[in-house]
Protein backbone atom coordinates (compact mmCIF):
# COMPACT_ATOMS: atom_id res chain seq x y z
CA UNK A 1 0.00 0.00 0.00
CA UNK A 2 0.91 4.02 -0.54
CA UNK A 3 1.42 5.64 2.65
CA UNK A 4 -1.97 7.12 1.84
CA UNK A 5 -3.94 3.85 3.38
CA UNK A 6 -6.67 4.73 5.14
CA UNK A 7 -6.27 1.48 6.87
CA UNK A 8 -3.69 -1.06 7.11
CA UNK A 9 -4.61 -4.68 8.34
CA UNK A 10 -2.19 -7.42 9.23
CA UNK A 11 -3.00 -11.67 8.56
CA UNK A 12 -3.47 -13.80 11.93
CA UNK A 13 0.07 -15.35 11.05
CA UNK A 14 1.17 -11.86 11.53
CA UNK A 15 0.19 -11.55 15.53
CA UNK A 16 3.45 -11.37 17.71
CA UNK A 17 4.80 -14.70 18.57
CA UNK A 18 7.02 -13.13 21.65
CA UNK A 19 6.62 -10.22 23.31
CA UNK A 20 9.26 -7.42 23.64
CA UNK A 21 11.52 -7.36 27.02
CA UNK A 22 12.66 -3.49 27.36
CA UNK A 23 15.06 -4.22 30.56
CA UNK A 24 17.84 -5.56 28.49
CA UNK A 25 18.05 -2.55 26.36
CA UNK A 26 17.71 -0.04 28.80
CA UNK A 27 20.55 2.59 28.53
CA UNK A 28 20.86 2.21 32.14
CA UNK A 29 19.82 -0.85 34.84
CA UNK A 30 16.40 -0.74 35.78
CA UNK A 31 16.81 0.46 39.95
CA UNK A 32 15.77 -2.95 41.78
CA UNK A 33 12.49 -2.95 43.84
CA UNK A 34 13.54 -2.27 47.73
CA UNK A 35 12.04 -3.52 51.18
CA UNK A 36 10.97 -0.83 53.31
CA UNK A 37 12.17 -1.80 56.31
CA UNK A 38 15.63 -2.39 55.53
CA UNK A 39 15.97 -0.59 52.28
CA UNK A 40 17.92 -3.48 50.52
CA UNK A 41 16.88 -4.79 47.33
CA UNK A 42 13.93 -7.41 47.22
CA UNK A 43 14.61 -10.95 45.58
CA UNK A 44 11.54 -12.52 44.11
CA UNK A 45 11.05 -14.49 46.56
CA UNK A 46 8.85 -11.88 48.16
CA UNK A 47 6.40 -11.72 45.37
CA UNK A 48 5.47 -15.46 46.02
CA UNK A 49 2.33 -14.67 48.42
CA UNK A 50 1.25 -12.04 45.76
CA UNK A 51 1.89 -13.39 41.85
CA UNK A 52 2.00 -16.60 39.86
CA UNK A 53 5.54 -18.12 39.91
CA UNK A 54 5.40 -17.26 35.74
CA UNK A 55 4.31 -13.55 35.91
CA UNK A 56 7.05 -13.54 38.68
CA UNK A 57 9.99 -14.97 36.77
CA UNK A 58 8.44 -12.48 33.86
CA UNK A 59 8.77 -9.63 36.11
CA UNK A 60 12.37 -10.28 36.62
CA UNK A 61 13.19 -11.99 32.80
CA UNK A 62 16.66 -10.13 31.48
CA UNK A 63 15.87 -12.25 27.61
CA UNK A 64 15.34 -9.68 25.30
CA UNK A 65 11.83 -12.19 24.09
CA UNK A 66 9.56 -13.96 26.09
CA UNK A 67 7.35 -16.08 24.42
CA UNK A 68 3.64 -16.34 23.72
CA UNK A 69 2.04 -19.96 24.12
CA UNK A 70 -0.09 -21.04 21.41
CA UNK A 71 -3.41 -20.93 23.36
CA UNK A 72 -2.33 -17.68 24.85
CA UNK A 73 -2.17 -16.53 21.28
CA UNK A 74 -5.46 -18.28 20.00
CA UNK A 75 -7.00 -16.01 22.99
CA UNK A 76 -5.56 -13.23 21.24
CA UNK A 77 -7.19 -13.81 18.18
CA UNK A 78 -10.08 -14.11 19.94
CA UNK A 79 -9.97 -10.69 20.82
CA UNK A 80 -9.33 -9.54 17.87
CA UNK A 81 -5.13 -9.26 17.31
CA UNK A 82 -3.85 -8.06 15.31
CA UNK A 83 -5.50 -4.78 15.63
CA UNK A 84 -5.89 -2.46 12.39
CA UNK A 85 -4.14 0.83 12.02
CA UNK A 86 -5.36 3.94 10.86
CA UNK A 87 -4.65 6.82 9.17
CA UNK A 88 -6.86 9.89 10.15
CA UNK A 89 -7.36 11.71 6.50
CA UNK A 90 -10.40 13.40 8.07
CA UNK A 91 -8.56 14.90 11.37
CA UNK A 92 -5.84 15.75 9.20
CA UNK A 93 -8.09 18.15 6.57
CA UNK A 94 -9.97 19.95 9.46
CA UNK A 95 -6.57 20.52 11.38
CA UNK A 96 -4.89 22.22 7.78
CA UNK A 97 -1.72 20.12 8.88
CA UNK A 98 0.56 18.24 6.38
CA UNK A 99 1.63 16.04 8.93
CA UNK A 100 0.28 12.20 8.52
CA UNK A 101 -1.26 11.09 11.79
CA UNK A 102 -2.08 7.30 12.32
CA UNK A 103 -3.51 5.72 15.15
CA UNK A 104 -3.74 2.16 16.36
CA UNK A 105 -7.32 0.60 17.31
CA UNK A 106 -7.07 -1.08 20.52
CA UNK A 107 -10.93 -0.72 20.85
CA UNK A 108 -12.10 -3.28 19.33
CA UNK A 109 -11.97 -5.84 21.82
CA UNK A 110 -15.01 -7.18 23.43
CA UNK A 111 -14.17 -4.76 26.58
CA UNK A 112 -13.21 -2.09 24.40
CA UNK A 113 -9.39 -0.85 25.58
CA UNK A 114 -5.79 -2.19 25.12
CA UNK A 115 -6.08 -3.77 28.73
CA UNK A 116 -6.79 -7.51 27.37
CA UNK A 117 -3.43 -7.62 26.07
CA UNK A 118 -2.10 -8.08 29.66
CA UNK A 119 -5.43 -9.52 31.02
CA UNK A 120 -5.64 -12.50 29.18
CA UNK A 121 -2.15 -13.50 29.61
CA UNK A 122 -2.26 -12.97 33.38
CA UNK A 123 -5.40 -15.18 33.66
CA UNK A 124 -3.65 -17.80 31.85
CA UNK A 125 -0.61 -18.20 33.62
CA UNK A 126 -2.62 -17.84 36.88
CA UNK A 127 -4.74 -20.44 35.01
CA UNK A 128 -1.69 -22.73 34.24
CA UNK A 129 -0.98 -22.60 37.93
CA UNK A 130 -4.11 -23.73 39.40
CA UNK A 131 -5.20 -20.17 41.21
CA UNK A 132 -8.27 -20.16 41.57
CA UNK A 133 -8.91 -16.66 42.15
CA UNK A 134 -7.81 -13.17 40.65
CA UNK A 135 -7.81 -10.00 42.91
CA UNK A 136 -7.40 -6.73 41.08
CA UNK A 137 -7.62 -2.93 41.18
CA UNK A 138 -9.38 -0.38 38.61
CA UNK A 139 -9.62 3.12 38.07
CA UNK A 140 -12.22 3.95 35.36
CA UNK A 141 -13.21 0.16 34.81
CA UNK A 142 -11.17 -0.38 31.63
CA UNK A 143 -8.56 -2.85 33.55
CA UNK A 144 -11.40 -4.08 36.01
CA UNK A 145 -13.44 -5.28 32.36
CA UNK A 146 -10.44 -6.99 31.09
CA UNK A 147 -9.96 -9.15 33.97
CA UNK A 148 -13.40 -10.10 34.59
CA UNK A 149 -13.36 -11.28 30.60
CA UNK A 150 -10.04 -13.15 31.02
CA UNK A 151 -11.08 -14.75 34.34
CA UNK A 152 -14.40 -15.76 33.05
CA UNK A 153 -12.13 -16.96 29.49
CA UNK A 154 -10.09 -19.32 31.43
CA UNK A 155 -12.39 -20.38 34.20
CA UNK A 156 -11.59 -18.04 36.94
CA UNK A 157 -13.26 -16.24 39.71
CA UNK A 158 -12.56 -12.33 40.21
CA UNK A 159 -13.04 -9.45 42.33
CA UNK A 160 -12.80 -5.92 41.51
CA UNK A 161 -12.33 -2.70 43.82
CA UNK A 162 -12.88 -0.26 41.95
CA UNK A 163 -11.66 3.46 42.82
CA UNK A 164 -15.12 4.86 44.15
CA UNK A 165 -15.16 8.03 42.16
CA UNK A 166 -15.15 5.93 39.04
CA UNK A 167 -17.59 3.50 40.61
CA UNK A 168 -20.54 6.11 40.53
CA UNK A 169 -19.26 8.31 37.37
CA UNK A 170 -19.34 4.69 35.26
CA UNK A 171 -22.19 2.40 36.13
CA UNK A 172 -21.84 0.59 33.14
CA UNK A 173 -18.26 -0.82 33.65
CA UNK A 174 -19.13 -2.63 37.16
CA UNK A 175 -22.16 -3.95 35.01
CA UNK A 176 -19.94 -5.32 32.58
CA UNK A 177 -17.86 -7.18 34.77
CA UNK A 178 -20.93 -8.25 37.33
CA UNK A 179 -21.67 -9.97 33.68
CA UNK A 180 -18.58 -11.80 33.18
CA UNK A 181 -18.93 -12.82 36.56
CA UNK A 182 -16.52 -10.71 39.02
CA UNK A 183 -17.33 -9.44 42.28
CA UNK A 184 -17.12 -5.41 42.35
CA UNK A 185 -16.13 -3.45 45.14
CA UNK A 186 -16.04 0.50 46.00
CA UNK A 187 -13.02 1.49 46.90
CA UNK A 188 -12.54 2.11 49.92
CA UNK A 189 -14.97 -0.54 50.79
CA UNK A 190 -15.79 -2.57 54.02
CA UNK A 191 -14.10 -5.61 52.58
CA UNK A 192 -11.06 -5.33 53.82
CA UNK A 193 -9.24 -4.07 56.79
CA UNK A 194 -7.89 -1.38 55.27
CA UNK A 195 -10.77 0.13 53.21
CA UNK A 196 -12.88 -0.36 57.29
CA UNK A 197 -10.12 2.07 58.45
CA UNK A 198 -10.33 4.67 55.50
CA UNK A 199 -14.20 4.80 55.58
CA UNK A 200 -14.14 5.25 59.83
CA UNK A 201 -11.91 8.54 59.06
CA UNK A 202 -13.69 9.45 56.06
CA UNK A 203 -16.78 7.94 54.52
CA UNK A 204 -17.05 9.96 51.70
CA UNK A 205 -13.37 9.26 50.01
CA UNK A 206 -13.72 9.61 46.04
CA UNK A 207 -10.78 7.11 46.72
CA UNK A 208 -7.74 6.11 44.37
CA UNK A 209 -5.83 3.39 42.40
CA UNK A 210 -3.00 3.19 45.30
CA UNK A 211 -5.87 2.81 47.72
CA UNK A 212 -8.02 0.04 45.26
CA UNK A 213 -4.56 -1.76 45.01
CA UNK A 214 -4.18 -1.54 48.94
CA UNK A 215 -7.52 -2.96 49.08
CA UNK A 216 -6.67 -5.62 46.37
CA UNK A 217 -3.62 -7.09 47.38
CA UNK A 218 -5.05 -7.56 51.24
CA UNK A 219 -8.09 -9.58 49.65
CA UNK A 220 -4.95 -11.62 47.77
CA UNK A 221 -2.61 -12.55 50.94
CA UNK A 222 -5.58 -13.14 52.95
CA UNK A 223 -7.59 -15.27 50.36
CA UNK A 224 -7.75 -18.66 49.80
CA UNK A 225 -5.85 -19.78 46.27
CA UNK A 226 -5.88 -16.34 45.12
CA UNK A 227 -3.13 -14.44 43.94
CA UNK A 228 -2.97 -10.61 42.89
CA UNK A 229 -3.32 -9.23 39.24
CA UNK A 230 -1.95 -5.64 38.17
CA UNK A 231 -3.30 -3.64 35.27
CA UNK A 232 -0.02 -1.67 34.70
CA UNK A 233 3.07 -0.34 35.86
CA UNK A 234 5.10 -3.30 36.25
CA UNK A 235 7.91 -4.99 33.76
CA UNK A 236 5.90 -8.01 33.16
CA UNK A 237 2.56 -5.76 32.50
CA UNK A 238 4.24 -3.69 29.73
CA UNK A 239 5.73 -6.51 28.27
CA UNK A 240 2.98 -7.92 27.62
CA UNK A 241 1.40 -4.59 25.90
CA UNK A 242 4.36 -4.89 23.52
CA UNK A 243 1.49 -6.84 20.87
CA UNK A 244 0.85 -3.30 20.04
CA UNK A 245 3.74 -1.59 19.14
CA UNK A 246 5.46 -4.70 17.47
CA UNK A 247 2.13 -5.13 15.01
CA UNK A 248 2.02 -0.95 14.48
CA UNK A 249 6.04 -0.98 13.34
CA UNK A 250 4.95 -3.75 10.63
CA UNK A 251 1.84 -1.94 9.41
CA UNK A 252 3.45 1.15 9.55
CA UNK A 253 6.92 -0.62 7.17
CA UNK A 254 4.15 -2.23 5.05
CA UNK A 255 3.44 1.23 3.67
CA UNK A 256 7.10 2.81 3.41
CA UNK A 257 6.33 5.02 6.56
CA UNK A 258 8.68 5.76 9.67
CA UNK A 259 7.39 7.52 12.66
CA UNK A 260 8.67 10.76 13.27
CA UNK A 261 6.84 10.96 17.06
CA UNK A 262 4.92 8.60 18.94
CA UNK A 263 2.26 9.31 21.49
CA UNK A 264 0.46 7.74 24.44
CA UNK A 265 -1.62 8.75 27.38
CA UNK A 266 -0.21 8.01 30.83
CA UNK A 267 -1.79 6.80 34.15
CA UNK A 268 0.42 4.25 35.23
CA UNK A 269 1.94 3.49 31.91
CA UNK A 270 0.98 0.86 30.19
CA UNK A 271 -0.63 1.55 27.03
CA UNK A 272 2.08 4.51 26.47
CA UNK A 273 4.59 1.07 26.82
CA UNK A 274 2.97 -1.60 25.14
CA UNK A 275 3.01 1.19 22.16
CA UNK A 276 5.79 2.78 22.15
CA UNK A 277 8.64 0.46 23.53
CA UNK A 278 9.25 -1.99 20.48
CA UNK A 279 10.19 1.51 18.33
CA UNK A 280 12.44 2.51 21.67
CA UNK A 281 14.25 -0.48 21.68
CA UNK A 282 14.95 -0.11 17.94
CA UNK A 283 15.80 3.61 18.71
CA UNK A 284 18.41 2.78 21.12
CA UNK A 285 20.06 0.33 18.64
CA UNK A 286 20.17 3.52 16.31
CA UNK A 287 17.80 1.94 13.66
CA UNK A 288 14.91 4.26 14.55
CA UNK A 289 14.87 7.98 15.09
CA UNK A 290 11.50 8.34 16.50
CA UNK A 291 10.51 10.59 19.23
CA UNK A 292 7.97 9.53 21.87
CA UNK A 293 5.57 11.68 24.31
CA UNK A 294 4.01 10.73 27.23
CA UNK A 295 0.89 12.91 27.98
CA UNK A 296 -0.62 13.07 31.23
CA UNK A 297 -3.48 15.08 33.20
CA UNK A 298 -2.70 18.56 34.43
CA UNK A 299 -4.10 17.56 37.65
CA UNK A 300 -1.78 14.54 38.22
CA UNK A 301 1.68 15.35 36.62
CA UNK A 302 3.71 12.57 37.71
CA UNK A 303 5.60 13.04 35.02
CA UNK A 304 6.09 16.30 34.67
CA UNK A 305 6.19 17.56 37.97
CA UNK A 306 6.68 14.97 40.20
CA UNK A 307 9.52 13.84 41.78
CA UNK A 308 12.12 10.50 40.60
CA UNK A 309 12.49 8.65 44.05
CA UNK A 310 11.74 5.49 45.64
CA UNK A 311 7.88 5.31 46.47
CA UNK A 312 5.50 3.01 47.27
CA UNK A 313 2.97 1.91 44.95
CA UNK A 314 -0.27 1.57 47.15
CA UNK A 315 -1.17 3.92 49.76
CA UNK A 316 -1.39 1.39 52.71
CA UNK A 317 2.15 0.78 52.27
CA UNK A 318 1.84 -2.58 51.32
CA UNK A 319 3.90 -2.75 47.85
CA UNK A 320 7.88 -2.62 47.70
CA UNK A 321 9.24 0.90 47.04
CA UNK A 322 10.09 1.58 43.57
CA UNK A 323 12.44 4.03 42.11
CA UNK A 324 9.51 6.42 39.69
CA UNK A 325 8.48 9.81 39.39
CA UNK A 326 6.08 10.37 41.78
CA UNK A 327 3.89 12.30 43.31
CA UNK A 328 3.59 10.84 47.19
CA UNK A 329 1.78 7.65 47.31
CA UNK A 330 -0.21 10.07 49.95
CA UNK A 331 -1.23 11.94 46.93
CA UNK A 332 -5.09 12.42 46.69
CA UNK A 333 -5.99 12.78 43.15
CA UNK A 334 -8.58 14.94 42.06
CA UNK A 335 -12.02 13.13 40.73
CA UNK A 336 -11.18 13.72 37.04
CA UNK A 337 -13.41 11.47 34.75
CA UNK A 338 -9.92 9.49 32.68
CA UNK A 339 -9.90 7.57 36.04
CA UNK A 340 -7.30 5.20 34.10
CA UNK A 341 -4.75 8.07 34.90
CA UNK A 342 -5.64 9.11 38.62
CA UNK A 343 -2.37 7.55 39.60
CA UNK A 344 0.47 8.83 41.63
CA UNK A 345 3.26 7.32 40.21
CA UNK A 346 4.33 6.04 36.91
CA UNK A 347 6.16 2.75 36.04
CA UNK A 348 9.76 2.38 36.59
CA UNK A 349 11.00 1.64 33.37
CA UNK A 350 8.54 4.35 31.83
CA UNK A 351 10.34 6.92 34.56
CA UNK A 352 13.99 5.84 33.59
CA UNK A 353 13.63 6.16 29.75
CA UNK A 354 11.86 10.13 30.82
CA UNK A 355 14.83 10.55 33.18
CA UNK A 356 17.20 9.21 30.58
CA UNK A 357 15.94 11.86 28.21
CA UNK A 358 14.65 9.21 25.97
CA UNK A 359 10.96 10.33 26.24
CA UNK A 360 9.30 13.42 26.38
CA UNK A 361 6.26 14.68 28.80
CA UNK A 362 3.44 16.73 28.41
CA UNK A 363 0.23 17.44 30.45
CA UNK A 364 -3.19 18.86 29.12
CA UNK A 365 -6.42 20.51 31.38
CA UNK A 366 -9.45 17.90 31.58
CA UNK A 367 -11.25 20.02 29.36
CA UNK A 368 -8.98 20.87 26.33
CA UNK A 369 -8.69 16.84 26.31
CA UNK A 370 -12.03 16.59 26.50
CA UNK A 371 -12.49 19.18 23.32
CA UNK A 372 -9.47 17.17 21.56
CA UNK A 373 -11.98 13.94 21.95
CA UNK A 374 -14.90 15.61 20.56
CA UNK A 375 -12.81 16.97 17.42
CA UNK A 376 -12.03 13.10 16.89
CA UNK A 377 -15.14 12.31 17.34
CA UNK A 378 -16.66 14.81 15.32
CA UNK A 379 -13.79 14.14 11.99
CA UNK A 380 -13.00 10.02 12.82
CA UNK A 381 -16.20 9.51 13.93
CA UNK A 382 -15.11 7.16 16.87
CA UNK A 383 -15.90 7.93 20.37
CA UNK A 384 -12.67 7.97 22.49
CA UNK A 385 -12.25 7.06 26.13
CA UNK A 386 -11.23 10.04 28.62
CA UNK A 387 -7.93 8.90 28.87
CA UNK A 388 -7.65 8.27 25.02
CA UNK A 389 -8.01 12.02 24.74
CA UNK A 390 -5.48 12.81 26.50
CA UNK A 391 -3.13 11.24 23.29
CA UNK A 392 -5.57 12.56 21.18
CA UNK A 393 -4.74 15.76 22.60
CA UNK A 394 -1.25 15.26 22.63
CA UNK A 395 -1.17 13.84 18.48
CA UNK A 396 -3.01 17.02 17.47
CA UNK A 397 -0.97 19.65 19.55
CA UNK A 398 2.06 17.90 17.29
CA UNK A 399 0.28 18.13 14.34
CA UNK A 400 -0.46 21.90 14.89
CA UNK A 401 3.02 21.90 15.46
CA UNK A 402 4.06 20.51 12.30
CA UNK A 403 1.70 22.85 10.49
CA UNK A 404 3.38 25.87 11.99
CA UNK A 405 6.90 24.41 10.58
CA UNK A 406 5.28 23.51 7.31
CA UNK A 407 6.53 19.70 8.26
CA UNK A 408 5.07 16.34 7.00
CA UNK A 409 5.61 14.99 10.06
CA UNK A 410 4.51 10.93 10.78
CA UNK A 411 2.42 11.07 14.16
CA UNK A 412 1.33 7.72 15.52
CA UNK A 413 -0.97 7.36 18.67
CA UNK A 414 -2.40 4.56 20.48
CA UNK A 415 -6.21 4.78 20.69
CA UNK A 416 -6.32 2.85 23.65
CA UNK A 417 -9.80 2.73 23.99
CA UNK A 418 -13.30 3.90 23.20
CA UNK A 419 -15.85 6.23 25.83
CA UNK A 420 -19.20 4.31 24.83
CA UNK A 421 -19.46 3.27 28.47
CA UNK A 422 -18.36 6.48 29.92
CA UNK A 423 -21.40 8.56 28.78
CA UNK A 424 -22.70 9.50 31.79
CA UNK A 425 -19.29 11.49 32.66
CA UNK A 426 -18.93 12.35 28.95
CA UNK A 427 -22.45 14.06 28.89
CA UNK A 428 -21.98 16.23 31.30
CA UNK A 429 -18.84 17.55 30.15
CA UNK A 430 -20.54 18.33 26.74
CA UNK A 431 -23.70 20.00 28.74
CA UNK A 432 -20.96 22.20 31.13
CA UNK A 433 -19.09 23.05 27.72
CA UNK A 434 -22.11 23.59 25.83
CA UNK A 435 -23.40 25.79 28.83
CA UNK A 436 -20.46 28.07 29.11
CA UNK A 437 -20.65 28.52 24.92
CA UNK A 438 -23.70 29.55 25.07
CA UNK A 439 -23.52 32.15 28.14
CA UNK A 440 -20.28 33.39 26.30
CA UNK A 441 -22.20 34.02 23.64
CA UNK A 442 -25.25 35.84 25.44
CA UNK A 443 -22.74 37.95 27.38
CA UNK A 444 -21.06 38.63 23.33
CA UNK A 445 -24.60 39.42 22.21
Amino acid sequence: MENGAMRVLLDTEDLPRTYYNILPDLPVPLPPPLNPATREPIGPEALAPIFPKEIIRQEVSQNPREPIPEELRSAYVRLGRPTPLYRATRLEKFLGTPARIYYKREDLNPVGSHKPNTAIAQAYFAMREGVERLSTETGAGQWGSALAYSTNYFGLKCTVFMVRVSYDQKPYRKHLMHLFGAEVFPSPSDRTNYGRKLLENNGHSPGSLGIAISEALEAAVTGTNTKYSLGSVLNHVLMHQTVIGQETLLQLRSIDETPDVMVGSVGGGSNFAGFTFPAIGERMKGKLDTRFVAVEPETIPSLTRGKYEYDFGDTAEMTPLMKMYTLGHAFMPPAIHAGGLRYHGAAPSVSLLLHEGIIEARAFDQLSTFEAGAMFARTEGIVPAPETCHAIKGAIELALEAKRQNEPKVIAFNFSGHGLLDFSGIASKIQSSETSTARGRNRMN
